[in-house]
């Protein structure tokens, strides 16, 4: 099998676990913060603010990669703010519950390594690297960098993600979570995606969130 054969196959399998885990946590849940392993709806919009920081000027184009029950469109309505949104999940179970949560929306199931059919001005996801069970780090980092690159090739102007920060107290840290190095992921995407990027560390606390705007210069 290719490189890109194995990439796939363990995006596949990554995929498979992940769906599995946020199924189970609607199922336990229902459509709110906590059953999308978020601990209440307060610290859930502090993450949406943040990442919509990317999003500058009326009337763009958003993408969500892992949009759970649909949470950011609710907030983005009531925000009133001017974005077309469309939201993409890899659980059916959740694409399932934001369309009935929010049925003016658009909302998909997405398969492991496949673009999405459409494009936007600017994607973003919350939370989706942070739970990698017993996946070795390494193999964990391959799969947000694959992400981020289905980000930047969806996105026209730009995308935004968070992850738990490896400077999180280490009495605190849970085995099954991953803790990304803030600096790598800057100069990492720095060196793929173009110089407009940006970091905001430790809003929420043990968190940080990447902002990457491409550069339209020649």
């Amino acid at each position: 099998m290719t490189s890109e054969g194995n990439n796939a196959t363990s995006q596949g399998s990554i995929h498979q676990r992940v769906a599995a885990y946020y199924a189970g946590k609607l199922r336990e849940h229902g459509p709110t913060p906590r059953g999308v392993d978020w601990r209440d709806r307060e610290s859930q919009e502090v993450r949406f603010d943040a990442l919509l920081k990317i999003a500058d000027g009326a009337g763009a184009s958003l993408i969500e990669l892992g949009c759970g029950y649909g949470a950011l469109y609710g907030y983005i309505h009531q925000s009133g703010l001017d974005l077309t949104y469309a939201g993409y999940d890899i659980a059916q179970e959740m694409v399932d519950a934001a369309g009935k949560t929010y049925p003016d929306a658009e909302f998909a199931r997405l398969d492991a390594g496949v673009l999405p059919q459409r494009r936007a001005d600017y994607c973003v996801a919350s939370g989706i690297f942070n739970v990698r069970f017993d996946i070795p780090d390494d193999v964990w980092l391959d799969y947000i960098f694959a992400t981020t690159d289905l980000m930047a090739a969806i996105a026209d102007r730009g995308f935004a993600f968070n992850c738990l920060t490896s400077f999180s107290d280490r009495d605190r840290r849970e085995p099954r979570l991953y803790y990304a190095d803030p600096g790598e992921m800057l100069n990492r995407c720095i060196a793929r995606y173009g110089r407009r990027a940006s970091l905001a560390h430790g809003r929420p606390p043990y968190e940080f969130t990447v902002l990457v705007r491409h550069d339209r210069q020649s």
